[in-house]
């Protein structure tokens, strides 16, 4: 059992500063790194050092060759990771005092993919693998509807949640990923509570899984009846940037391992706290390793 993760490949350009720049303002940062980034690569390291065997797809420009060679580093398959002349995608990142972010993100090569990319690389994975995707690539409604055909098992983050996500064939997603935000405007509510944004989604695709992360406050994840809580790890908080990538990677590759909710849930809690603790993106995601003795999830 193999996962795609077709997504987007990015530069991060991160900026440690006092606070998150507001409107009309000039601030100095007092710190500038470079890291590799973009949540397709994110999430495929975060599943590549759970343990999954994973494959990357997506777009690179020139400057990009780098981050290519750092995630088959890690073990992932970067076979289908293209180069094309547009520029490589990049973020600009603020960091704050308190590891609070605030990111500007411009696409670049990682809106070019193509329906035509979509089916190439589709036809080589089928029944039992996993697919993830997130919302920083184009031709997302192409390979949304080509997995239907291939009997794959589709999780979908929506982030950047935007109006055209409303749009896709979600009918073809088998878990849903989402932050608070995310799953409220998923599901066309505004000021709800966590758990009347989980019941909504429930209603609107019954057959999905929800998982819905709260950050300090842990996540909940929904399937039928059952609703399961976890709490989240209380740390000192540094780049808060990747911890959702790391908890969508650790989650996934322990379901595929076939290890309970409860368990999955609780790995990826205690690996996105640790993620927090360090700077920088795919840099700051843990190895299993590094990750012994995790509490288990409550039921509600």
């Amino acid at each position: 059992m193999s996962i795609l993760v077709f997504g987007s490949l990015n530069i991060d350009h991160v900026y440690q500063v006092e606070h998150l720049v507001r409107p009309g303002e000039t601030l100095p940062s007092t710190e500038y790194r470079r890291f590799q980034g973009g949540k397709g690569a994110n999430q495929s390291v975060a599943l590549a050092r759970a343990g999954a065997d994973v494959y990357l797809a997506g777009r690179i420009g020139p400057e990009g060759l780098w981050l290519r060679d750092a995630i088959a580093a890690e073990g992932v398959n970067v076979t289908h990771v293209g180069l094309d002349d547009q520029p490589t995608g990049h973020a600009i990142i603020q960091v704050d005092a308190a590891g609070e972010n605030s990111i500007l993100l411009y696409g670049g090569a990682n809106l070019t993919v193509t329906s035509d990319d979509a089916h190439y690389v589709l036809s080589r994975f089928g029944e039992g693998d996993w697919l993830l995707l997130q919302n920083e690539i184009s031709a997302l409604p192409a390979i949304l509807s080509e997995t239907s055909e291939r009997g794959l098992t589709v999780a979908f983050n929506p982030a950047p949640m935007t109006p055209e996500v409303l749009s896709y064939p979600l009918d073809v997603v088998s878990l849903f990923v989402v932050n608070q935000t995310e799953g409220a405007a998923l599901a066309e509510i505004e000021n709800a509570s966590p758990k009347t944004i989980v019941e909504a989604l429930q209603a609107r695709f019954p057959d999905a899984a929800i998982l819905l992360t709260l950050g300090g406050d842990g996540s909940l994840y929904a399937r039928g009846g059952a609703c399961i809580r976890t709490p989240a790890h209380s740390v000192e908080a540094v780049d808060t940037t990747a911890a959702g990538d790391t908890f969508t990677g650790y989650f996934i590759a322990e379901r595929m391992a076939g290890e309970s909710i409860e368990k999955s849930l609780a790995l990826a809690s205690k690996a996105a706290a640790l993620c927090v603790t360090r700077p920088g993106a795919a840099d700051s995601i843990p190895r299993r390793s590094e990750l012994e003795g995790t509490p288990t999830a409550s039921e509600e």
